[in-house]
């Protein structure tokens, strides 16, 4: 069982954050509970591939989304007041500089957080460049699009999606569905417009597009 398939399995998108997954999964699997629809095969079947699902999409969950929509422990809140006083603490320096608001405050993403974000990364590209093998084109686009929305910022991450948009393209145009390709080719440009190399493979995919035209 794929990402994409634990998503739409527990009637989600792709991305989709750790409270949705986690309501998701419980008003399903209350549904089709082993206890509620006893001597139901199909019932206790779709449980179990629920419960397979939701613990997989976990593993894709930093655990700190995950401890912030659980209750915290008396010991645990007090270390945390005591650092938010510590932050709150003005820094002396010989150059005053103002003081600025938490959400001007840059927040850099803490070692074991980028550690998960790494490893999401790459078990993403070995699942995204097996969809591309098989010619799955809108399941790639679907998990390219969902670890964009994760990694905003990764310009290598950005280049995928671009990639995928432009194979898709590409796969578009042989099936004669012209006006969906050319969509398709515009997507890949305006994702990672800098790439050189897609720029030169897009524009012969465009004449070939015309050429069919």
């Amino acid at each position: 069982m794929d990402l994409l398939d634990c998503y739409r399995l527990l009637g989600l998108r792709s991305g989709a954050s750790f409270p949705d997954i986690k309501s998701s999964y419980r008003r399903l699997a209350q549904q089709y509970h082993p206890d509620i629809n006893p001597n139901d095969e199909r019932a206790k079947e779709k449980f179990i591939a629920l419960t397979e699902a939701y613990k997989l999409l976990l593993q894709c969950i930093p655990p700190q989304e995950q401890s912030s929509y659980q209750k915290t422990s008396p010991a645990v809140e007090t270390l945390q007041k005591k650092s938010d006083r510590v932050k709150e603490t003005p820094q002396h320096s010989s150059h005053s500089q103002p003081l600025r608001s938490p959400s001007q405050q840059p927040k850099p993403k803490p070692p074991q957080i980028e550690e998960i974000e790494r490893r999401l990364k790459w078990k993403t590209y070995e699942q995204l460049q097996q969809f591309l093998k098989e010619r799955r084109f809108p399941q790639a686009i679907a998990l390219a699009e969902a670890l964009v929305e994760r990694l905003p910022n990764d310009a290598e991450v950005r280049q995928w999606l671009a990639i995928s948009y432009q194979l898709w393209g590409r796969a578009l145009i042989a099936e004669k569905q012209l006006l969906k390709a050319r969509i398709y080719l515009k997507k890949a440009l305006k994702t990672d417009p800098k790439n050189k190399s897609l720029i030169n493979e897009v524009q012969r995919d465009f004449m070939k597009l015309e050429q069919v035209f």
